[in-house]
Formats: structure tokens, C-alpha cells, sequence
């Protein structure tokens, strides 16, 4: 088969969770599957340094299908015209996969694309505007254009069911992994103080990842936090929130300094890749009580470094954590706040949680998602 993958997400200096996950599914693929020809296709826009991170992920496997238009611009279009996605990229391709929700017009083969969940629909008020406006435009359409649509996890099939009933039938769940080359249990431990260094951290520190926005419940957590500082008193582990900054974040800032909590909360820069994991393993626990995610691979992440975590019981948290984690109620901050105590009070419940997460992690590897993605691509091929 001739595969091609819209590079879309994975060409930005700071990827996101969707740029990770299709990373991962698609380096596999091509190294689990080398009969077939694989390609990345994305718009330049004139970007050189846009070029040589894609051609750094594709490696020698995957070749590359660029065009020097404006991908914005044709986006934009595109949500109004019906301008040929095939002007662009050719008529080659026997299965084009876009994994970021939307399919433009006129594709060439068959075409798969990945939904990650219905946060739009379920909690509008936590997304961007611009974003929600994307979606309504175009979800519908694009899921219309698709042959299949994949999704990350039951919990997300069911929401994408409840909204598009009509594309049941078509709809394939195919979980994400965890890339056990950047999450593992360290094996540099000289690491972890350079990297709390650089991040200005010292002490012990409770671990947030992820975009600094509303969904992520980051206002709880902060208010959970405040309560069990002043439960354990000075000395307490810090609150490390590392992440881009989302939208709607001001008042997750303001939070901290109504708290009076700016000397025990960091805000960290941008973390890069390479620091992640010993910034993961040097974390007394990790701390995610979101309100909602289609997948959630933070609390992934964290297990795969045998790190200990508390999440919420909400979304697809649980179908990802399993009996592996503290879980507490996303919406009540003394739930938040006594499950923090749990982990911070005792060893032994910290040492379990980080045995049973690392075996539960083991069973989310990419080959597992690769291989589950390449029967969707022969499902398509028949």
C-alpha cells in the first residue's frame, strides 16, 4: 500500500500530545511494516526549519510530499471552498491518514482520520474559541469525507457516538502507546538535580504536565494544593505545572497569588524533550485531576517512568490508569487535597502504585497501537 500521513501535527517546535501520538503510531508502522510506502505530506509555507524537523522524524523509512503553499491559507480556504487537497499533494496515495479531526476536499484514495474526543461538544466553554469554531465548521464534513475514523479510547467512541450517531458503524478504537525510550525509570539519576536547576525547583515536588487551560481542572488543583500545604506546614513539596501556555490561563495565575502561594507553585518554561524524563522520575507523585480527556498520556507517561499518580475518575482516566493510580473526584478539592496526602504520607502505597504502573504501562506500547492502526489500513485495503 501507498500510505501517506498529514504531517500537520508533528511539524510545530513544540508538539503537542496529538503531534506525540502520531509520531509514535507512524514510526512504528514504518519499521513493523516495511512492504508498504509510506510519505509525510504537509505545507511549508517557505519554512526550511519546518522541513528538516519532519525530515528528522520520517527518517529513511518515510519519504517526504511537501508543498510551499501556505497551509494556513489553505485551511482557511478550504473550511469555505472546496479547493483540492490533490492540487497539492498528488493522486498517488492508496490511504491518506489526517490525525487532527479534520479531512480537507478531495482526497485521493481512501482516507482515515483520528477524532481524539468531543471536548468541543461536552465542555465548550474550556476550549479556544477558534478552535470551536474549527470544529463546528468542519468535524462534520470530515468525518463525512472519512472511510473510517479513529478514535483513542472506548470512553471516546462512546462520546463520538453520542454526538454522530450516523458514523457508529465506521468508528475503530485504537489506543495510543507510551515511547518507552523517553519514559522509563531513570537511568541517570545525576540528571534530576541539573534539571530541577534549571527549572529553579528544589525539594520535593508534586508533577502537573500538560497545557495550562481550564479543562485541565489546573484551578482545583491549585486550591487542592493551598489545603495541603496548610496541612503539612513549611517543608511541604512543591506544585510543579509544566506546560504550554493554553487559553483562559489568567485566572489559574490569579489563583496562585490569591492563595498566596507563588513561593511553593512553578510555573516552569518550556520544557524540552530531553529533560521530560528526569523531571517525570524526579517527582514524588504525579498530580492530573482533569475534567476531561480522550485519552490522557501524561498519567501514561508518568506510570512508564514508575512514577505514582493521582487522577481523576472522569473521561477516559480510568480505562487508562486502571487500579494503578489515586483517584479522586475531579470536581471537589478535598478529594484532590487527601489524595495528594495519601501519596505524600506514605511510602509504601508510593512504592505499589509505581510497581503496578509500570506493568500496567507495558501493556501500551506503540507496536500494540501500530499494529491495531495497520489492520484499519487493511480493513480499507479490502
Amino acid at each position: 500500500m501507498r500510505i501517506t500521513f498529514d504531517a500537520v501535527p508533528i511539524c510545530s517546535e513544540k508538539m503537542t500530545g496529538i503531534g506525540w501520538c502520531e509520531l509514535g503510531q507512524t514510526q512504528t508502522l514504518a519499521e513493523l511494516f516495511p512492504e508498504n510506502s509510506y510519505e509525510y505530506s504537509f505545507f511549508t509555507s517557505g519554512d526550511k526549519e519546518r522541513v528538516k524537523r519532519v525530515k528528522k522524524f520520517a527518517g529513511k523509512r518515510i519519504k517526504l510530499n511537501t508543498s510551499g503553499f501556505s497551509g494556513f491559507a489553505y485551511r482557511a480556504v478550504s473550511t469555505f471552498l472546496p479547493v483540492p487537497y490533490s492540487f497539492f499533494f498528488g493522486r498517488k496515495s492508496d490511504i491518506t491518514h489526517f490525525f487532527n479531526y479534520i479531512v480537507p476536499p478531495f482526497v485521493h484514495g481512501k482516507k482515515v482520520v483520528t477524532v481524539h474526543d468531543m471536548v468541543y461538544k461536552s465542555f465548550p466553554g474550556t476550549v479556544r474559541g477558534r478552535t470551536k469554531y474549527m470544529l463546528d465548521m468542519g468535524l462534520k464534513r470530515s468525518m463525512k469525507r472519512a472511510d473510517l475514523i479513529v478514535t483513542d479510547s472506548e470512553f471516546s467512541k462512546k462520546e463520538i457516538i453520542r454526538y454522530f450517531p450516523q458514523h457508529e458503524s465506521r468508528i475503530r478504537v485504537v489506543p495510543c502507546g507510551v515511547d518507552t525510550e523517553r519514559f522509563h525509570p531513570c537511568t541517570e539519576p545525576e540528571r534530576i538535580p541539573e534539571v530541577k536547576k534549571s527549572l529553579e525547583i528544589e525539594g520535593d515536588y508534586f508533577l502537573y504536565v500538560g497545557t495550562i487551560e481550564p479543562r485541565k481542572n489546573l484551578e482545583r488543583l491549585i486550591t487542592a494544593y493551598a489545603a495541603f500545604f496548610k496541612k503539612v506546614g513549611e517543608g511541604s513539596p512543591k506544585l510543579v505545572l509544566a506546560g504550554g501556555k493554553g487559553w483562559l490561563d489568567q485566572g489559574i495565575y490569579s489563583r496562585v497569588e490569591k492563595l498566596g502561594m507563588t513561593e511553593n507553585i512553578i510555573f516552569t518554561k518550556y520544557v524540552p524533550s530531553e529533560d521530560m524524563n528526569p523531571l517525570m522520575c524526579g517527582a514524588l507523585a504525579f498530580v492530573f485531576p482533569s475534567l476531561y480527556e480522550g485519552f490522557g498520556m501524561p498519567p501514561l507517561e508518568a506510570m512508564a517512568c514508575g512514577v505514582p499518580v493521582l487522577a481523576s475518575g472522569e473521561a477516559s482516566l480510568p480505562e487508562v490508569t486502571g487500579d494503578c493510580a489515586v483517584i479522586c473526584d475531579a470536581y471537589d478539592t478535598k478529594s484532590i487535597a487527601a489524595g495528594m496526602y495519601r501519596l505524600y504520607s506514605s511510602e509504601e502505597l508510593r512504592r505499589e502504585l509505581s510497581r503496578k504502573g509500570l506493568q500496567r504501562a507495558q501493556g501500551f506500547t506503540w507496536k500494540r497501537s501500530a499494529e491495531m492502526l495497520m489492520d484499519v489500513y487493511r480493513e480499507l485495503a479490502k
